[in-house]
């Protein structure tokens, strides 16, 4: 297939990217690391850590976890919000030889416990906050160490302050035990000490494991290998430069990171692309604090703001937003959900930048397409491939479909997942025969290259760019006993995209709405948790009992009309 969307390209973007350049992703890391020691890394919470810092400390962790005499490979949980032991933590995992789990630290212990089991972690570092959630599951697991951190481990003395606000002011750590576990610091004070056995890592070898939900609704572990991650960094850097070349001159990069660092847009868009620009991270632990937030933002002329929709939309309704000085300000990214028109022409009227939107999936690293970050309108499509990326819009049988008609969004390059982990049976169902990902979403390409999403093959709902599988609710909603059935659908919402609703026979007539959300957020984290119920005496289904989710879903866009 010829690539159209080359013809797009800013001046200075190349079209394929040698991501044979570096042997692993600890190749780019330790480079930058050599190159940039003096250079601040990461700043949080007003206290920063230079390249220096990073090297050292995380080279002291990766120590400790090989003396802890896990093999080559072993999978390491890490749950935390965006604290400064995140970036050390990761460095550390990778080093040591070992592949990242992420975890969403808001996890309930069931969704916890899924992915600790389906993983094969068999060690796991979180922030105490969240230790709780670790203790109710881990004698199901085979994690056998664990280190917790907490908030204040490398502020200095601030920390000392700041760890007794969060402990005993705002009781934000409820009462866990681990007996063995070790805390952070302790950690990094016996890895300083041990010797550290450099692996021979290859592009092949696991970086992380990213999980997704399924259509299943169980949610299955992406395998990102070394060399992919490292493509998707390149891929990702080259298509910032046009924008960052334009005036004023910036010394530094300084990207705001206020997305979540387990969740991989943030840790290739923020993180790691970063770093391989000898950058700083402004890490945000807790960006729905919106006023906490702007305040951190008044600090710094922040030159990246990679985000998603609705924290956009958020921050531009508060008052203080308006104060804020973006003179330095070159690149706004929105992913994970779809930028609306308007939330882009008012953050270009406010900020004077434009927001490029691009797309991608866990199982992409993730990016596949971005409009130019130079650009100068809203194009309301997720823009064009990026460098050594192919995308092939095809009908159920697999066949390219003509320009401008629907079809799968299906993706070919570097950047593409090794499979599901374990899951041979899933990741066959997601590989077209010539080697093309299935994204399960419906787009149609233009005669340019530009492609706009007109659909979902799969039931999932977005909810604040986070995927949100209608079976594992549904699955949650039915094990209550007032449930006779149940089915979920998302339906549009002004401030997340969409909304997850539930639809409910109930089995026992007391049954409220009020129980039914009470018994779902014991199970679900909070973006999971139905928003709306709505009961009903039948659900319609197929003739062999299926739940017809469709056809709920569009008696809802029936309504709306």
């Amino acid at each position: 297939m010829e690539r159209i969307w080359l013809k797009q390209y800013p001046p200075g973007v190349p079209a394929d990217i040698d991501a044979t350049q570096y042997a692993s992703l600890v190749d780019l890391l330790e480079e930058s690391f050599a190159k940039f020691a003096d250079r601040k890394a990461f700043i949080c919470m007003d206290k920063a850590i230079s390249y220096r810092d990073l090297d050292q400390m995380s080279l002291a962790l990766a120590s400790y976890l090989q003396g802890r005499g896990l093999q080559r490979g072993a999978r390491v949980a890490l749950m935390m919000p965006n604290v400064l032991q995140y970036p050390v933590a990761t460095a550390a995992v990778l080093r040591a030889g070992f592949a990242v789990v992420n975890v969403n630290p808001l996890y309930t212990p069931r969704e916890l416990e899924h992915q600790l089991k389906d993983s094969g972690a068999e060690a796991v570092i979180v922030l105490e906050n969240f230790a709780h959630t670790v203790q109710q599951v881990i004698a199901k697991t085979a994690v056998k160490h664990v280190i917790v951190a907490s908030m204040g481990d490398l502020l200095g003395f601030k920390g000392v302050i700041v760890n007794l606000v969060v402990r005993r002011v705002k009781k934000m750590v409820p009462a866990w035990s681990l007996p063995g576990a070790v805390p952070f610091n302790d950690a990094l004070s016996a890895g300083r000490g041990m010797t550290f056995n450099k692996p021979k890592l290859s592009p092949g070898d696991v970086a992380f494991l990213q999980y997704t939900g399924g259509t299943t609704g169980l949610s299955k572990g992406a395998t990102l290998l070394h060399r992919n991650i490292v493509a998707n960094v390149l891929q990702n850097d080259a298509w910032l430069q046009p924008a960052l070349a334009q005036p004023p001159q910036i010394d530094q990069l300084l990207i705001v990171c206020a997305l979540p660092l387990y969740h991989i847009f943030a840790l290739t868009a923020c993180y790691l692309l970063a770093v391989r620009a000898g950058g700083c991270n402004l890490l945000i632990p807790n960006p729905r604090d919106i006023a906490g937030f702007i305040k951190e933002l008044a600090k710094y002329q922040v030159n990246s703001f990679p985000a998603v929709n609705t924290l956009y939309n958020g921050l531009m309704h508060h008052p203080d937003f308006k104060k804020l000085d973006f003179s330095k300000l070159k690149i706004s990214n929105g992913g994970g959900m779809a930028v609306q028109r308007s939330v882009a022409e008012q953050w270009k009227a406010v900020t004077g930048c434009f927001i490029a939107e691009g797309y991608g999936l866990s199982e992409t690293s993730p990016t596949l397409t971005c409009n130019p970050a130079t650009t100068t309108e809203f194009s309301g499509s997720i823009g064009i491939p990026v460098p050594s990326t192919w995308i092939s819009i095809r009908d159920d049988d697999g066949n390219e479909v003509p320009l401008g008609q629907p079809g799968e969004i299906c993706a070919k390059g570097p950047q593409v997942m090794s499979g599901y982990w374990n899951r041979p049976e899933d990741t066959a169902n997601v590989m077209t025969a010539d080697g093309y990902f299935r994204t399960g979403d419906i787009g149609v390409m233009d005669e340019r290259g530009y492609t706009k999403i007109v659909d979902r093959k799969k039931d999932m709902i977005l909810v604040s760019g986070f995927n949100v599988y209608p079976n594992e609710i549904e699955e949650v909603i039915a094990s209550h006993p007032g449930v006779l059935e149940c089915a979920v659908i998302g339906i549009p919402d002004s401030k997340s995209g969409e909304a997850v609703k539930a639809f409910v026979v109930k089995k026992d007539p007391n049954l409220t709405a009020e129980d039914v959300i009470k018994f779902c957020h014991e199970q679900l984290t909070g973006y999971k948790v139905p928003k709306h119920i709505e009961f009903r005496t039948d659900l319609p289904k197929t003739n062999v009992g299926k739940i017809l989710r469709r056809q709920l879903r569009d008696e809802k866009k029936a309504e709306a009309a």
